[in-house]
């Protein structure tokens, strides 16, 4: 006896639903690292031992960066305060990413570091910030996921209660 054509969607729809239930708890920390990766290597170039800056550091903020506005290029505004911002926040951001702590938070950081790198180095979009940015709305939309340090302490807290 040969499948219907509802049988036969009800089954391609449950295989499906299937998958998503065992692919979520692998794809959340995946998206995870995945996007603390090229955050974090960037920001270990930006530190010359334990919170001693890089000259280079301040140097790209003061003269190489450039902010690119309505068809002109603008210096970084408080360039010594936005290295240090930004490396901090490129050291700091993945690793609360990467365990899964303060989550949705440490993903609008680096979203909101991606669209300040994205006026700074507008060519980059398509291989660079796009999937960041999408990344980071990804993780900002379905949360950190079971294998997390936020989920723990949601369970810790639920059973206090």
């Amino acid at each position: 006896m040969r499948p219907t054509l509802a049988q036969a969607a009800t089954f391609v729809e449950d295989i499906t639903a299937l998958m998503g239930r065992l692919a979520l708890p692998v794809a959340q920390p995946a998206l995870r690292i995945a996007l603390a990766v090229p955050f974090f290597t960037s920001g270990l170039t930006k530190w010359n031992g334990f919170f001693s800056l890089a000259p280079t550091a301040q140097f790209l903020f003061e003269s190489i960066f450039k902010l690119h506005l309505f068809g002109h290029a603008y210096a970084m505004p408080f360039p010594d305060m936005l290295a240090r911002l930004d490396a901090v926040g490129e050291i700091a951001l993945p690793v609360l990413l990467v365990l899964g702590l303060a989550t949705r938070v440490s993903a609008l950081g680096l979203l909101a570091m991606t669209a300040v790198i994205e006026l700074v180095v507008p060519s980059g979009w398509a291989n660079f910030h796009l999937p960041w940015a999408s990344m980071a709305l990804a993780i900002i939309a379905l949360g950190a996921g079971p294998l997390s340090l936020d989920h723990l302490l949601a369970r810790l807290w639920r059973k206090a209660e």
